[in-house]
């Protein structure tokens, strides 16, 4: 049933139906966006935001607690644990197509209560296992591929919020959800250790001497699951509009922009959840001092492995603001710059550290001296794949928007019809992008532990180098594709030099 609203039109509540459906949505109109429209997208942003970033931490919980297994008792090897490491990040690339369909055919709010709720299957299957030493290797296989629940979180909630802002605010809006997710990973990178006992912060705060308990943390965020999971249905809506059927969605699989888009995608956000996921470890193989010290006599991987998340996840909403300001693809150019500028830096610290099988103190001690400078520029590659995630999430409604625009006369109903039709097509375009990108969360951490490679260190620096030679590649397809002057037979079809 309609809710009747006797207010003026300019001020009038958008009209709601029994569950939170919300069947009168516009927000490109100035006057219903500044009266009713801008408080509603709101209100479902924040929550929308706390729901992905639970989703973005129970993903990425494996990142630090495989390193604790072995201390637990769980006779693993490196190969094992980055396989537990990699695992959530395939099954959530896989799973971000089917959660950003699950949108329109369920409703945003009502989706983020489900994919909430199913965080539970990760966490309480993470606190069974992992306080029973006999717990086989396969079954920990799957209750580490479960968490790929949370990384499918983020393309549904992409989807949904995509639908509530206008065009001008989609890059800012799309940046600080996204970010928000994003910034899950660093706090579970952070906390972790301090909730299970394993460590405390920076050392400036003493570990648990009580042992490690990494079931603590996957009850912590069991519980958070549910108040998110409750605050969903209470606070969010869903909107009619935002309806469409699979096979519409699916249509966007045949548009050449999707996949060049998902291709940029894994330069960016497919570089910073591999590189996330992977920080822990690149740490501990290259710098870690083996019993965890007191600040400045040792490196230990919980004291820094959360930092690249973070850097990542604040310059996002930075890298949305720079595209709504400057445009998507001359920021995205930018991005892959600076990439390529910071992850040769960071290759060229490694060309620095001597192999140290024999754990001679004196070799541990010059290579830890390069650690500040490691660390330094990795921090400025995360920076740029964030301000690179940015932008081109800011990209994707805009490609859409201008080939509408293209395609219809301005102030027609063929045009709003259009519009409307393009932002249907960019909310699936963004499940299939951001299930392409995150496959280098997977691919990421495999690389860096090649097993055809003698050395740990030189299979990162041969990792590196190929991330460097993909980054060029990227920089020069955003340019090609997006930014230089198109032929004048073209121009009328090319997106270059469109604004996107």
């Amino acid at each position: 049933m309609t809710v009747t609203d006797t207010r003026p039109a300019t001020a009038a509540a958008p009209a709601r139906r029994t569950g939170r459906w919300i069947d009168d949505w516009r927000p490109e109109e100035p006057e219903f966006w500044e009266s009713t429209g801008r408080g509603v997208a709101r209100r479902n942003l924040i929550w929308s935001i706390f729901a992905e970033h639970l989703g973005f931490s129970v993903w990425l919980i494996w990142s630090v607690s495989s390193a604790f297994l072995v201390s637990m008792g769980f006779s693993y090897t490196p190969q094992q644990l980055f396989l537990l490491v990699a695992l959530p990040n395939l099954v959530g690339s896989v799973l971000r197509l089917p959660y950003t369909f699950a949108v329109p055919k369920f409703g945003g709010r009502n989706w983020t209560m489900v994919s909430a709720a199913l965080l539970l299957v990760p966490t309480l299957g993470f606190a069974v296992a992992v306080q029973n030493p006999d717990t086989p290797f396969w079954l920990f296989c799957l209750i580490a591929a479960t968490a790929g629940l949370g990384g499918g979180n983020f393309a549904s909630s992409m989807a949904n919020i995509n639908f509530f802002y206008p065009s001008d605010k989609k890059g800012a809006a799309l940046g600080l959800n996204a970010a928000g997710g994003n910034l899950g990973v660093a706090l579970i990178q952070l906390f972790l250790p301090v909730i299970i006992g394993g460590a405390g912060i920076f050392g400036l705060v003493k570990a648990a001497e009580g042992g490690i308990s990494l079931e603590r943390a996957a009850y912590v965020y069991a519980g958070l699951a549910i108040v998110a999971t409750l605050a969903a249905y209470f606070f969010m809506d869903n909107l009619t509009s935002a309806k469409s059927k699979p096979r519409e969605q699916l249509q966007v699989v045949k548009e050449k922009q999707t996949w060049v888009m998902a291709f940029l995608y894994i330069g960016t956000f497919g570089s910073f959840i591999g590189y996330s996921a992977a920080m822990p470890l690149l740490i501990k193989l290259n710098f870690w001092v083996p019993d965890p010290a007191p600040l400045g006599t040792g490196i230990y991987f919980a004291y820094f492995a959360f930092l690249g998340a973070l850097v990542g996840s604040a310059t996002r909403p930075f890298g949305g603001w720079l595209a709504d300001k400057y445009g998507g693809a001359r920021v995205t150019l930018g991005a892959f710059a600076g990439m390529i500028v910071s992850t040769l830096a960071v290759l060229w610290t490694l060309t620095q550290l001597t192999p140290n099988p024999g754990q001679s103190p004196a070799i541990a001690d010059d290579n830890q001296s390069w650690f500040p400078w490691f660390l330094a520029f990795f921090l400025c590659v995360f920076a740029a794949t964030g301000i690179g995630n940015g932008s081109t999430y800011k990209m994707i409604p805009a490609i859409f928007r201008t080939q509408a625009e293209r395609a219809t006369p301005a102030g027609t109903a063929e045009r709003s019809a259009a519009l409307h039709a393009g932002t249907k097509k960019a909310s699936a375009a963004i499940g299939v992008i951001g299930a392409v990108g995150a496959i280098g969360g997977f691919l990421i951490p495999i690389a860096f532990s090649s097993p055809w490679v003698d050395q740990p260190m030189d299979a990162t620096k041969g990792a590196f180098v190929v991330f460097t030679a993909f980054y060029v590649v990227c920089a020069v397809v955003t340019w090609a594709v997006f930014l230089r002057k198109p032929h004048a037979t073209k121009a009328h079809t090319s997106l270059a030099n469109a604004g996107i």
